[in-house]
């Protein structure tokens, strides 16, 4: 009986690594890099930087209908710029924008805040009532805004019927009397802010540890103190947010003065974001229309430059 032995099997020669070129790896890295945020670039400069640019130009041409149909706006200089700063309806707008801004960021965060502190107690229907306070902030603004206009009307509004019913003569000219006019579009603006601001507050507080509050009051804080001293100090990141993006979505409102108001009357709910459409899209004079809007930009660039600072220093 013979036996037989396989053959050993054949070492393969080791092969010898490339060394990788660190500079070229560091490129390669770099492109990736690069291609990940490319389209985000490029989606900004062409739906933000362009239009930007554009209307920075715009705005020192004579840029109207006629000129816009031959293609040919010629640069006037400072024309446009003089003539809306020399306009008393600039000085209004403006001032009207500022009462407008403020008015409604106090009276959307102070009620937002207070709802989103109620809300983190316990009770039956909580959160059904959360999600009841959501409707005004789902519902678009323009609907919004033509439901409160017939709510405030004078005469058939329900409002001033449901005042007259308690005895208090219920006659006010809410959206038709220059004296009343912007109040009454505040108090809508407010009613709409609100829920955005308890939402992201509520959030916020639930982020506080609950043995904070319970230190707080074994040590027998009153309910104000330990609101003032942990509540609104641990919440504070969140109030910049909220104040920040309540800030750049009231300052250019449009679209709820149009349906309430219609810039009206006798001016008197007129603001830069207004006076932007007025001049751009109803007298048609872009070069007009742009040098306000390059304004309500040069407002919301500072605000968020100190925005940015702020937040730096903290970090620090």
């Amino acid at each position: 009986m013979s036996t037989t032995t396989a053959p050993a099997p054949a070492v393969k020669p080791a092969v010898a690594k490339k060394k990788t070129d660190p500079l070229r790896a560091r490129r390669r890295r770099r492109l990736s890099q690069w291609g990940f945020i490319a389209p985000a670039v490029v989606f900004m400069l062409l739906f933000f930087g362009y239009p930007l640019v554009r209307n920075v130009v715009m705005s020192f041409q004579d840029f109207s209908p006629s000129t816009f149909f031959d293609g040919k706006s010629p640069f006037n200089g400072t024309d446009n710029w003089s003539k809306v700063f020399h306009d008393d309806l600039f000085g209004k707008a403006l001032w009207h924008t500022i009462v407008f801004t403020i008015g409604s960021l106090i009276g959307q965060f102070g009620i937002g805040l207070a709802l989103a502190v109620f809300f983190t107690k316990r009770f039956p229907l909580n959160g059904f009532l959360r999600s009841l306070i959501l409707l005004p902030w789902l519902v678009p603004m323009v609907v919004s805004g033509i439901v409160w206009r017939r709510i405030l009307d004078q005469d058939t509004g329900v409002l001033n019927s449901f005042v007259d019913t308690l005895g208090f003569g219920g006659h006010t000219p809410w959206l038709t009397s220059p004296g009343m006019a912007l109040f009454s579009v505040i108090m809508v603006n407010i009613w709409i802010g609100i829920p955005f601001n308890m939402v992201i507050l509520y959030g916020g507080l639930q982020e506080i540890p609950k043995e904070l509050y319970e230190a707080a009051s074994l040590d027998g804080a009153s309910a104000w103190r330990t609101f003032r001293s942990i509540t609104l100090p641990l919440l504070k990141p969140v109030i910049t947010v909220v104040l920040v993006l309540g800030f750049m979505s009231t300052v250019k409102i449009l679209d709820l003065i149009l349906a309430l108001t219609d810039g009206g009357p006798a001016d008197s709910t007129q603001t830069l974001g207004t006076l932007t459409y007025q001049n751009s899209f109803v007298q048609l004079d872009f070069g007009a229309g742009a040098v306000v809007g390059n304004v309500l930009i040069l407002i919301s660039a500072v605000f968020a430059v100190f925005y940015l600072r702020a937040n730096r220093s903290e970090g620090k």
